[in-house]
């Protein structure tokens, strides 16, 4: 797997979790909310803090529509209408960001119309969200691809082969992108969190992530041990609070939890490949089984096959070499009960 840095964090299956709190449109359109969702992340231990860009105008048609978990949730009539409330101003924005930065965590933004890519690139953010609507809008991905930013692209309500479409498109431009797998629903059901695609992305070669939407505290730890290496999820001040997101998100006591269990699972998953650790090599040595005589053997007898038992501890020739060792000659006499080693026999048959 390819790794991508992300200001100066290493992401990929042998580095630290990155986890990041998306702020989302939880802050209700308010910049003192949204420094007070800055303040909740850095106590809660979040490693970066993600922002959405966007202004309604430039993104939605007249024709759009609420989805249904919008309905419910909001008290606007229409879409636009609805996203107005949670624009931030530029300078507000700036605010955040900086906020961010002196909390020593990493600012990230997603940016949901090509005009808004030039605020991100004067920010200067180490790193780009890409929604799961916009895996196909290309347009979008080609202008992201210009600020150099790593790219971190979700792939919500997508099949395989728009992914695989969208991941070849990034790597012909030379894209450092991490692919997160995403359901788009909100709250998803735990029925519906589908993590074994987290090891279906990872054939595509890009650290891969998980940005969720369930309400469970231990979702994020069960994809850090599928896999993931970014953990991406939804913090509010109220999971009561009226908006879309609310709901879907973790309140500062549960995104605490949340990051705790992701820690614990960081280090229960482990790094490189399957080796024998050093807190197993007592056990081995005792509990593996070795080559044992059965009678006493004369020098420069053969071995047979009868000659020999298997008994602990593993210490001598390995019960797996029995084969190996039939019909080698003993060298000096040898007693029954003996635990045979390698020098103890001829090297040839």
């Amino acid at each position: 797997m390819k790794s991508i840095t992300i200001d100066t964090q290493t992401i990929d299956a042998n580095s630290p979790v990155l986890v990041v709190a998306e702020i989302g449109v939880n802050h209700d359109g308010s910049v003192d909310r949204a420094l007070r969702l800055v303040s909740m992340a850095r106590e809660c231990g979040a490693d970066a803090v993600k922002l959405q860009i966007f202004r309604a105008d430039a993104l939605m048609h007249e024709s759009s529509q609420f989805a249904e978990y919008q309905q419910t949730r909001c008290h606007e009539t229409n879409p636009v209408e609805m996203l107005r409330k949670f624009e931030l101003e530029v300078t507000d924005i700036d605010r955040v960001v900086s906020a961010i930065r002196k909390s020593g965590m990493i600012p990230i933004a997603t940016p949901f119309s090509v005009d808004d890519v030039p605020t991100i690139e004067r920010l200067n953010l180490p790193a780009i969200k890409i929604a799961s609507p916009d895996l196909v809008n290309r347009v979008l991905l080609s202008r992201v691809v210009q600020t150099g930013a790593a790219m971190l692209v979700s792939t919500g309500a997508s099949t395989i082969d728009e992914v695989h479409r969208a991941a070849h498109w990034l790597k012909h431009l030379d894209a450092e992108f991490a692919l997160l797998h995403c359901v788009s629903s909100y709250p998803t059901a735990a029925s519906d969190a589908h993590l074994g695609w987290i090891g279906e992305l990872a054939k595509f070669g890009a650290p891969v992530g998980y940005s969720d939407h369930t309400t469970g505290l231990l979702t994020g730890a069960f994809a850090v041990t599928a896999g993931a290496c970014i953990i991406e999820k939804h913090l509010t001040y109220d999971r009561g609070a009226s908006g879309p997101d609310h709901a879907a998100s973790a309140d500062p006591a549960q995104f605490a939890e949340y990051i705790r269990a992701i820690r614990l699972a960081e280090i229960m998953r482990g790094t490189g490949g399957k080796c024998v650790l050093a807190c197993e090599r007592d056990v081995r040595n005792i509990s593996r089984q070795s080559l044992v005589l059965r009678h006493d053997v004369i020098a420069g007898e053969p071995i047979e096959e009868s000659d020999l038992i298997v008994q602990r501890p593993g210490t001598g020739i390995s019960a797996a070499d029995f084969a190996a060792a039939v019909r080698r000659r003993a060298r000096t006499p040898l007693k029954a009960g003996t635990l045979l080693q390698w020098d103890m026999l001829t090297d040839a048959a």
